[in-house]
């Protein structure tokens, strides 16, 4: 289930919420779970660095992907009822290795997760597959219909940023219960 996601900002999922229903007593080790995963690329078009709101000292190893992980809270992921607007389910971006992975001719990369020193420089772009690990929401409980993917960068306006209008993507789901295809992706308000 791939689409692609867009978030940008002056700035512009990693231990994702997962539904009270994969804790149930009925549960076990072998359920299947539904995930709809994407990718989501975040560009600076800033004039400044976006760097992680902690302090280095504060940053976590994680063995399972051989970085440090910088920030709490990223991105935050939301599937919402395309007619109601309701939330149907949820996803978000904790940490992360926050790197300059291409940039716009004329910007140089300065960021890189082995170099111990995480941000976004300006002009250049920090790209997640849709295949890295916790980067879903789970629909195991969603039905087939009609929803629309919010992807937010810096929900928490926790990094100071001089433009946040650009902090949201909003996607067109059709969700089949065997396949999603995902259009007109927009930044919004």
């Amino acid at each position: 289930m791939a689409g692609r996601v867009w978030g940008g900002n002056t700035l512009a999922l990693i231990l994702p919420a997962v539904p009270s229903t994969a804790y149930t007593a009925e549960a076990t080790d072998y359920d299947v779970r539904v995930l709809l995963r994407f990718p989501q690329r975040v560009k600076n078009q800033g004039t400044a660095d976006f760097l992680p709101s902690r302090p280095r000292h504060s940053w976590e190893w994680h063995s399972c992907h051989q970085h440090y992980h910088s920030m709490d809270e990223f991105s935050h992921y939301d599937l919402l009822d395309a007619t109601t607007g309701r939330k149907v389910a949820e996803g978000h971006k904790a940490s992360f290795c926050l790197e300059d992975t291409t940039c716009d001719f004329g910007n140089l990369k300065r960021y890189a997760c082995t170099a111990h020193a995480q941000g976004l420089s300006p002009g250049c772009y920090d790209t997640y597959n849709a295949d890295i690990d916790c980067q879903w929401i789970d629909i195991t409980d969603v039905q087939p219909g009609n929803y629309v993917l919010k992807v937010q960068v810096n929900p928490k306006y926790i990094v100071l940023e001089s433009d946040f209008t650009n902090n949201v993507v909003r996607c067109n789901i059709h969700y089949t219960g065997r396949y999603v295809a995902m259009t007109n992706c927009k930044i919004s308000q």
